[in-house]
C-alpha cells in the first residue's frame, strides 16, 4: 500500500515536485516577491511613502505657514541644534519655538522644508509622468515602423540630443521669467502666467523638463520595441489579422514595461535635482513657495555662521534622492527576467 500511495503521489507531482495543481507565479507576482525581498528598496519605499503623507498634510505638521515672517526671531535655533552645531554658541539666539531653527528672516525652517516636500515630490511624479507619454509614444512609433520613419525620428533626437538639456531648460526659464512680466491682460501669455503662479513657478519647470526628458525613454523605447516585435508571437497576431495599435497596446507594451518603469525610476533623482539646481540660481518656484534648492541656496549665504539653514535642507533633499535610487535599483533587480524564479 505504501508503494502505491508513493506512486501516487509521484504522479501528482510535477518538476522540481510541485504539485501539477498549484499555480504558477506570474512575472508581477514574482517581482514583486523579490522586491520585498531587497531591504534597500524597502527602504526607500518607506521613506518615499512617508514624504508623500508629509507633504498631503503639510499644513497640520508644520509648526506654522512657510511665508511667516518674524524679523525679531532670525536665525533662532533651538538648544539641541547649539549641541550638534557648538561653532554656533558666540552667537545664535536659542528659542524653543522652532524646531530646526529660523532663517535670515524669521521663517520656521521645518514648516519650509515640510512644504518643500511638496514642491520636490511633484517634481518627482510629473517629470517621468511626461517623459513616459512622450517618450514611449514617440519611441514606439519609430521601432515599431522602422524604416525611413525610423531614420527621421531618431535623426530628430540626436538634433536634440546635441544641445545640452540643463542649458536648454535654463534659458528657456530665463526667456519666459523675462518675457511675463509686460502681458496684457486676456492673452494666451497671460493666461500661462496666471497658471504659472498658481502652481508656484512649477509650470515653466514642468514645461523644461518635458522637453528634454522624453529623448532618452523614446530611444529606450525604440530599443525595446525592436527586440519584441519580431518575437513569434507578434508575428502570430499579424497572421490573424491584428491591428497594429492593438498589437502596440496588446502584446508589444506589456512585454517592455518593465524596463521602461525601472528606467523612469532611476531618473527621478536627476528631476529632483535639476529642480533643486534651478531653484538654488533663482530660476525655479517663485518665492515665496519653498523649494529645498532656494532654501540651500538661502543658507549657502550664512553657511559658515549659522550651518543649519543649509545643512537641513540639503539632508532632506538627499534623503529623497537616496530613497528613489534604493527603490530604482529594487525595481531593476526585481523585474529582470534572468533573476525569475530566484530567492
Amino acid at each position: 500500500m505504501a508503494e502505491v500511495q508513493l506512486e501516487a503521489d509521484a504522479k501528482a507531482a510535477g518538476a522540481g515536485g510541485r504539485p501539477l495543481t498549484q499555480k504558477s507565479e506570474s512575472l508581477w507576482q514574482d517581482a514583486l516577491r523579490r522586491l520585498v525581498r531587497n531591504r534597500a528598496a524597502v527602504l526607500g519605499l518607506s521613506i518615499i511613502l512617508l514624504l508623500v503623507l508629509t507633504a498631503l498634510f503639510a499644513p497640520w505638521i508644520a509648526v506654522r505657514s512657510y511665508e511667516v515672517q518674524v524679523l525679531v526671531d532670525q536665525h533662532h535655533v533651538p538648544e539641541w541644534v547649539l549641541t550638534v552645531f557648538p561653532s554656533m554658541k558666540p552667537y545664535a539666539k536659542v528659542s524653543t519655538e522652532y524646531p530646526l531653527g529660523a532663517d535670515y528672516v524669521g521663517r520656521d525652517l521645518f514648516s519650509r522644508i515640510v512644504y518643500g516636500a511638496r514642491v520636490s515630490l511633484t517634481v518627482a511624479f510629473i517629470g517621468p509622468l511626461i517623459s513616459l507619454l512622450i517618450g514611449v509614444v514617440y519611441g514606439s512609433i519609430s521601432g515599431y515602423f522602422g524604416g525611413r520613419v525610423d531614420n527621421i525620428m531618431m535623426r530628430i533626437v540626436d538634433v536634440l540630443y546635441a544641445f545640452p538639456s540643463l542649458l536648454f531648460i535654463i534659458l528657456l526659464m530665463a526667456f519666459f521669467r523675462g518675457t511675463i512680466s509686460d502681458i496684457q491682460p486676456g492673452t494666451v501669455a497671460y493666461t500661462i502666467s496666471s497658471l504659472d503662479k498658481a502652481t508656484g513657478g512649477l509650470l515653466f519647470i514642468f514645461v523644461g523638463i518635458g522637453l528634454t526628458s522624453w529623448e532618452t525613454m523614446a530611444r529606450l523605447t525604440r530599443g525595446q520595441v525592436l527586440s519584441i516585435r519580431e518575437k513569434e508571437f507578434v508575428e502570430a497576431a499579424h497572421t490573424i489579422g491584428a491591428t497594429n495599435g492593438r498589437i502596440m497596446f496588446r502584446h508589444i507594451l506589456p512585454n517592455i514595461l518593465g524596463p521602461l518603469v525601472v528606467a523612469e525610476t532611476l531618473a527621478i533623482p536627476g528631476y529632483i535635482s535639476t529642480e533643486a539646481f534651478l531653484s538654488f540660481i533663482g530660476l525655479g518656484v517663485n518665492p515665496p513657495t519653498p523649494s529645498w534648492g532656494s532654501m540651500i541656496s538661502d543658507g549657502s549665504r550664512a553657511i559658515r555662521s549659522y550651518p543649519n539653514e543649509a545643512i537641513f535642507p540639503a539632508l532632506a533633499l538627499a534623503i529623497t534622492m537616496f530613497a528613489f535610487n534604493f527603490l530604482g535599483d529594487g525595481l531593476r533587480d526585481a523585474l529582470d527576467p534572468r533573476l525569475r524564479g530566484t530567492q
